[in-house]
């Protein structure tokens, strides 16, 4: 099996810290790295992280580069990105940089490992009531013609009512 794969498999970080503010738990950079460095040492791979920054416009961007290399030479690149917000209020410019080299180095790492930050929509809500099918219709009375159902995104058959004809040709230019 592939050491990568091996990693990937065995690595578990719980969202153990919680934002009050946004009411949801979550991992940062700092539990991946804690979690991740054990399966490094057990198969002898190593991991770099490298930032560089990057303007696309007139954004600035944090471009995060982690780097898996195995003992057999095997490399692994993974990248990810985060956008330097300079409005933030109550952060210098070290904060702010800080900031989203944390986030960028964080999906770099989730990329590599194939960490999911995402919980079953399903699993968060309550489970729904069903509501009870509709009656099928009854039967067409006899000597009457049954219209079928109409195909999905098609309206229904109406008897007695035709379709409009189409519109008449633009006037020929003269």
């Amino acid at each position: 099996m592939n050491t990568l794969l091996k990693i990937q498999t065995e690595l578990k970080i719980p969202k153990a810290k919680f934002n009050k503010f946004g009411g949801f738990s979550y991992r940062n950079c700092e539990d991946i790295l804690e979690a991740v460095k054990p399966l490094l040492a057990k198969y002898d791979a190593l991991l770099t992280m490298t930032d560089d920054v990057i303007v696309f416009g007139e954004k600035l961007f944090v471009r995060a580069t982690a780097t898996l290399m195995l003992a057999d030479g095997t490399k692994y690149v993974a990248r990810g990105f985060a956008r330097i917000d300079e409005t933030r209020k109550g952060m210098d410019a070290a904060q702010i940089t800080g900031s989203a080299s944390s986030y960028a180095r964080k999906y770099a790492l989730g990329a590599l490992f194939l960490i999911d930050n995402e919980q079953d929509p399903d699993e968060t809500k309550p489970p729904q009531q069903q509501t009870p099918a509709a009656p099928p219709p009854p039967p067409p009375a006899p000597g009457t013609i049954a219209f079928p159902a109409a195909a999905p995104g098609y309206p229904a058959a109406t008897p007695g009512i035709r379709p409009l004809p189409p519109p008449p040709p633009p006037p020929a230019n003269r």
